[in-house]
């Protein structure tokens, strides 16, 4: 009886020991942790350079950067130059001059493992100093019957600015190791957008297409590289 007694204790024990060292080794695995780089990440707005490949009245680039600061928030911006020929019913204008936009981005999504990918919400700051030339006019009469002459002499205001606030969507996806590519949209409101003598603004540069009170839309598509300074 003794006999029968020690050897199913000695098994109660064995199992027990398993157990324990296998919860051991599952602890073990469940406290490995992945770091991801924070560094200071350039890139470019490729669509900026289609664009104006296939649009002779449009030329521009931007640049793009961002750094990374805590695990989902991210100082961000971008400085470029624009350069538009905008042609409405009685004006011909040409608008350019450099831009630049100050902001951060919150990363809302939750990376797996060692992922590194964004679907953000941006806010912007931006500024442009830019030129504008009225190419052509036709004084608009209000009359069907007798049409008022064209004017073909062009003249320029200069050092024209506008300030606005932005609203970005986007996202970012890691293709390669430390190489992104992403895109986002943008809504805009101007503040305070300076307008030619006697004619409206209707191209600013960053700001895009000025449409009724001051309202403006984007959109970019970036390739850029991570240059990580510490992995956490």
């Amino acid at each position: 009886m003794y006999k029968y007694f020690i050897s199913i204790l000695l098994i109660i024990i064995s199992v027990d020991g398993f157990s324990q060292e296998k919860e051991k080794s599952d602890v073990k695995k469940d406290s490995v942790t992945y770091k991801t780089g924070y560094g200071l990440r350039l890139g470019l707005d490729i669509s900026k350079p289609i664009k104006s490949m296939l649009d002779d009245s449009y030329s521009g680039f931007e640049i793009t950067g961002d750094y990374r600061i805590t695990k989902n928030w991210y100082a961000a911006a971008e400085l470029g130059y624009e350069e538009e020929n905008t042609i409405e019913d009685f004006t011909n204008s040409t608008a350019k001059g450099s831009y630049i936009r100050l902001g951060a981005n919150y990363n809302a999504y939750e990376n797996w493992l060692d992922m590194n990918n964004e679907i953000f919400v941006g806010f912007r700051y931006g500024f442009s100093i830019f030129d504008n030339t009225v190419n052509s006019y036709t004084p608009n009469t209000g009359n069907t019957y007798f049409t008022a002459n064209q004017i073909d002499t062009p003249f320029t205001d200069t050092g024209l600015t506008a300030h606005w606030a932005e609203l970005q969507l986007g996202l970012k996806a890691e293709t390669l190791k430390n190489l992104f590519i992403g895109f986002s949209f943008s809504y805009k409101v101007g503040i305070s957008i300076d307008n030619p003598e006697n004619f409206k603004t209707l191209f600013a540069p960053g700001f895009n297409r000025v449409y009724a009170n001051n309202v403006g839309f984007g959109f970019n598509y970036t390739i850029s590289y991570l240059i990580p300074f510490v992995n956490k």
